[in-house]
């Protein structure tokens, strides 16, 4: 190994001295840095100051078990992107599965064979750090990107993304606690609305600034991505002035020349079709049309003008 490589650290997470004993021996002989913890509690402990590359983590500990400290250490944005191999010695599908919706990305019986657990960690190391390269790219070239799960919290953004993040929603840490519920409730609905439509759907939302997320389709299983972008300034307001309606009309009349449905914008917005349809019902009598595509070019008249 070269001087100047970097070892890669590989933390396990065993109640068994013996376990743990021969496990990081066979780290060490492999090139890999081992850090050890013995109990769920004492390795989240230990994550709160070191990182590392991967957790090795029993399942079964007394206290708390390695199911759960794998679901505390995936709902900490500062270590969810760490890959977690579970050790056991249970084989039964239910605990297969129970690993795996945690978090875990592999799992393996004990007694370990060496060779074979060596192997594995060396793939999911490889991986992390090809995921963490597209990553910094993504950073480098100035891209606004964001990856939740399937309920909409967060798993990763670019820098940029965190920084329009950060102004949008002024009074949560994005860093530690992820988007606002709120919010992550607008995005599953979008990956729903995603899902079962041809064209990319979008939202906008914020409190202080207004952001538009770009629904872009599943990276891989339980990731989905999004592209931000800010809401031109003030457009709701805009037609909200101009055409004397409220901030909810303004909002659906927005999507209507967008060219979203009555159904679409209850998903984006967050209501029932049937109220997008009373607001209709308003907007063209304030602006004395009869029909969603007169209203659309009104709308799209007077944002046009602003430029």
């Amino acid at each position: 190994m070269s001087g100047s490589a970097r070892r890669n650290i590989v933390l396990v997470v065993d109640d068994s001295p013996e376990a743990l004993g021969f496990i990081t021996r066979a780290l060490e002989l492999a090139d890999i840095t081992a850090l050890v913890a013995r109990d769920g509690a004492s390795a989240l402990e230990l994550l709160g100051n070191v990182t590392p590359d991967l957790v090795l983590l029993d399942a079964v500990m007394p206290g708390m078990d390695g199911f759960e400290t794998c679901r505390k250490l995936k709902a900490n944005k500062r270590t969810a992107h760490l890959p977690v191999i579970f050790m056991t010695g249970l084989t039964e599908t239910q605990h297969v599965v129970e690993g795996l919706s945690a978090g875990g990305v592999d799992y393996v019986t004990k007694p370990i064979v060496i060779d074979e657990l060596i192997a594995r960690i060396r793939v999911h190391l490889a991986n992390a750090r090809m995921s963490h390269g597209v990553r910094a790219a993504l950073d480098v070239a100035g891209r606004f990107l964001v990856a939740t799960d399937d309920t909409g919290r967060l798993i990763w953004s670019t820098l940029q993304a965190e920084t329009l993040l950060a102004g949008a929603f002024p009074g949560c840490d994005i860093q530690n606690e992820g988007l606002p519920p709120e919010l992550c409730e607008k995005l599953a609905q979008l990956i729903r609305l995603g899902r079962s439509q041809s064209s990319p759907p979008a939202i906008m939302t914020g409190t202080e600034k207004r952001l538009k997320f770009f629904y872009l389709g599943g990276t891989e299983p339980h990731e989905y991505l999004f592209r931000l972008t800010e809401a031109e300034a003030g457009d709701n307001e805009v037609l909200r002035r101009q055409l004397a309606l409220t901030s909810r009309e303004a909002e659906v009349l927005i999507w209507i020349a967008c060219g979203k449905s009555n159904r679409d914008i209850g998903e984006i917005l967050g209501i029932s079709p049937r109220t997008v349809n009373k607001h209709l019902e308003q907007i063209f009598t304030k602006l004395g049309v009869e029909n969603r595509a007169s209203a659309a070019a009104q709308a799209t008249k007077i944002l046009a003008g602003r430029n």
